[in-house]
């Protein structure tokens, strides 16, 4: 498939993403980081049932499906949305944003010792890491982590361990169904959402005071975030594959660093 059939939904992908942690700075106003992480599961699973109930798109039956897409929910939804919400109460969202770009390094860890069936060539190996660390050098996230929280940046790190096993996890599983991605993403973030309901009924709500920006910021978080986003995200680990969809996070930094 041509190079153009992925790079402008990678950018588009790089662009809502970067602007996520901002979204997730604003939702901490007045949720937790369950609450955060919940509202934009259940927003994005809103926005994608709608889309897939209009496109008259058919959810997934079979019940393996379903366990890998939960599966893959909890490492792209359920745990990082937590992780980065309880990090982003104690470092700035721009340095969420630049440890995010470590991600590609984490997919690659996973690919080459578990996940061999995808085949990556030595220029691509040396390509991600020296993007990933040119990356973090030029951002200087070396002075940002040595004053922020250590417990907030050790959160981020499990974050972006997530991430990285979910790309390959994607391509092993669930690229191979030839579903629709449509279909796909619903399915995950829906059940990401029904996984965070109970402990956001239990503990979701940080104070009740609801402000407009906030509250805009979370309804950006959910339908662009977590629903638009992981359509994209499907396609570009089709068509592309798990290592290159992982590069998207050297863009996200960069997006971060200029949204504040």
């Amino acid at each position: 498939m041509k190079q153009k059939s992925w790079v402008p939904i990678y950018l588009a992908l790089g662009l809502v993403w970067g602007c996520s942690f901002i979204f997730i700075k604003l939702g901490l106003e007045f949720l937790t980081p369950v609450g955060v992480a919940f509202g934009r599961c259940a927003l994005g699973a809103m926005a994608l049932l709608l889309i897939v109930k209009v496109r008259g798109i058919k959810l997934p039956t079979e019940r393996s499906t379903w366990a890998a897409l939960w599966l893959v929910s909890l490492l792209l939804n359920v745990f990082p949305g937590i992780l980065f919400a309880y990090a982003e109460q104690r470092v700035t969202s721009v340095l969420a944003g630049i440890i995010n770009a470590g991600t590609p390094l984490t997919t690659l860890i996973f690919l080459l010792i578990f996940f061999r069936t995808e085949k990556i060539a030595k220029h691509q190996i040396i390509g991600l890491i020296l993007g990933g660390l040119g990356v973090l050098t030029v951002l200087g996230i070396w002075k940002g982590i040595g004053s922020s929280s250590a417990s907030g940046v050790i959160a981020l790190l499990a974050a972006i361990t997530c991430y990285g096993l979910s790309f390959p996890v994607i391509r092993k599983y669930l690229t191979p169904l030839k579903l629709r991605a449509e279909a796909l993403a619903a399915g995950q973030v829906t059940a990401g959402a029904l996984t965070l309901l109970p402990f956001y009924l239990f503990n979701g709500i940080a104070k009740d005071e609801y402000r407009m920006g906030p509250i805009l910021a979370m309804i950006a978080l959910g339908v662009f975030g977590s629903g638009l986003a992981y359509i994209w995200n499907f396609q570009i680990v089709e068509r592309a594959g798990s290592s290159i969809a992982s590069t998207v996070t050297y863009l996200t930094p960069v997006v971060a660093v200029f949204v504040g």
